[in-house]
């Protein structure tokens, strides 16, 4: 006796059916899974035999062969208990063959209840793609996987509640789509926050505008850590395709809690002792790393040279490419990772090289072996580096206007932005960071004056070819802050200057 039963699994973000083949046949009791199983996967056999047991239904005494189709990719978690349960069930003739346009997904308890299982999301979106009109899926899930139009997702809550349906005994009512509720865009950290600053600010502006990374560089208490934290406030808010993408990876990384979509961009700030796995992703069942969960946000790195250098360097491809790519014996996985990398740190160990007030302990070798830990093409890849200058007493406590609040700046990013969706409707590019070459070509003209401008600066400054595509694309942003359609002179000039603190602090 044959059914089957659909389903999906998971392989990084990206979703791929799966048959759920039972066979029953009279030879002496057993119970097989096949079909790369993992050991959660076989653990299965347990799970539904007493659920079973529980639910007054009679596990056949009999051969029973299940197999994971198809059987090349490899089946891991405990998503697919329910469909085995229903498999089994239909073999034995209990009950209807599973519509082939119906899917089922869900980890069973011993008692026949169904838990939430990851990568929710992803999965019911492939359905939708493959034709599949209606997915059964946990009831925790049911939000989750209602945010895709065109399939009718039903949450499940014991596995009672899905046999009656099944027989047309009682029937479940489809989960109504879940909008995209953005949440209150007022934050608890707003940028008036900050006393002084004001290049620092600007550079922040700039880099939220045009999506750029940034280095911050400064004594200990001037505000740079103030300062990142405060980026998401100016960021412009999530557009639903963003925030689809990014709601994916917190889906499969187990992350998303009782929201049913990532409505706010990422801010992750890691702690500088994290793993290169933890910022790349990895593991023997691959997940996403730090880089990864930032999508579409930032990735904080504080104190950076205190980050193992083996896990700051694994940042360069992800930072130029968008994406991450995990190779394993048996899998190949491709994150996403589309982010703006923020960095602090200080000028040398003790923090206070330059200051105008405390003095250096430290000496020259040392500062040297600090600076040395922040490789070349790493800093290379840091549009824009800012120096966070020490504030005074009286700047301090001096009565002054107040700052400007995040709400201000935010809009002038969004303009900023408008203007850049706009110019690259039609293409993959999201932004001025991600500018493609001919991109470039056609979009940066330079007036008369700022060629001029550029040409010194690339022979003075001794430029590589990195450094002058960003500083092309800084100068871009500004201008688009400016609404101008062309890059002027102070637009170039203002690029060039957030590009020469590594002449000042490593000398290249």
């Amino acid at each position: 006796m044959y059914s089957c039963c659909q389903s999906y699994g998971v392989l990084g973000i990206e979703a791929h059916q799966i048959q759920v083949e039972a066979d029953i046949s009279r030879a002496m009791p057993s119970f097989d899974v096949v079909g790369l199983p993992d050991a959660a996967v076989k653990e299965a056999r347990d799970r539904v035999r007493s659920a079973m047991a529980n639910c007054g239904l009679v596990f056949p005494t009999a051969k029973v062969v299940l197999n994971l189709a198809p059987a090349a990719l490899r089946k891991t978690g405990a998503l697919y208990d329910v469909p085995i349960f229903l498999s089994i069930l239909s073999a034995q003739k209990v009950l209807p063959p599973p519509p082939a346009s119906s899917a089922f997904l869900g980890e069973l308890s011993l008692s026949g209840e169904i838990r939430p299982v990851r990568g929710v999301l992803p999965m019911v979106l492939q359905a939708q793609k493959d034709g599949i009109t209606e997915i059964y899926v946990p009831i925790q899930n049911a939000k989750e996987g209602a945010v895709v139009q065109g399939i009718r997702v039903f949450g499940v809550e014991h596995i009672s509640q899905l046999l009656a349906h099944l027989q047309g005994e009682a029937s479940l009512h489809p989960q109504p789509p879940t909008p995209m509720e953005r949440k209150d865009e007022t934050y608890p950290l707003d940028l008036k926050d900050v006393r002084g600053q004001p290049v620092a600010k600007r550079a922040l502006e700039v880099a939220a505008a045009g999506g750029h990374n940034l280095l911050l560089i400064g004594p200990p208490g001037t505000g740079k850590s103030m300062l990142a934290k405060r980026l998401p406030t100016i960021l412009p808010p999530l557009s639903f395709q963003e925030a689809v993408e990014t709601t994916k990876i917190y889906s499969v990384a187990g992350l998303l809690g009782q929201q049913p979509m990532v409505v706010q961009r990422p801010f992750r700030a890691p702690h500088h002792t994290v793993s290169p796995a933890g910022l790349s992703g990895g593991g023997s069942s691959p997940v996403p790393g730090e880089i990864s969960l930032a999508h579409n946000g930032v990735l904080f790195l504080d104190e950076l040279p205190e980050f193992g250098r083996q896990s700051i360097e694994v940042l360069r491809q992800p930072m130029e490419d968008g994406e991450v790519t995990i190779s394993r014996a048996h899998s190949r996985v491709t994150y996403p990772c589309s982010v703006m990398v923020v960095a602090a740190m200080n000028p040398c160990p003790c923090g206070y090289l330059g200051h105008p007030t405390v003095e250096c302990t430290c000496q020259s070798a040392a500062v040297e072996r600090y600076l040395a830990k922040i490789s070349g093409p790493l800093l290379d890849r840091m549009d824009i580096q800012v120096e966070a200058a020490p504030l005074d007493y009286e700047a301090m406590t001096a009565e002054q206007t107040p700052e400007e609040a995040s709400a201000q700046v935010r809009q002038r990013v969004c303009a900023a932005r408008q203007v850049q969706v706009k110019r690259f409707a039609g293409s993959s590019t999201s932004c001025n960071a991600a500018m493609l070459p001919q991109q470039m070509r056609e979009f940066c003209p330079l007036a008369p004056q700022a060629q001029a401008m550029m040409a010194a600066a690339f022979d003075r400054m001794g430029l590589s070819g990195r450094a002058y595509d960003r500083i092309l694309k800084v100068a871009r942003t500004i201008a688009d802050l400016d609404d101008s359609p062309i890059i002027e002179r102070t637009h170039l000039a203002e690029a060039i200057q957030y590009r020469t603190l590594d002449r000042k602090f490593w000398r290249r």
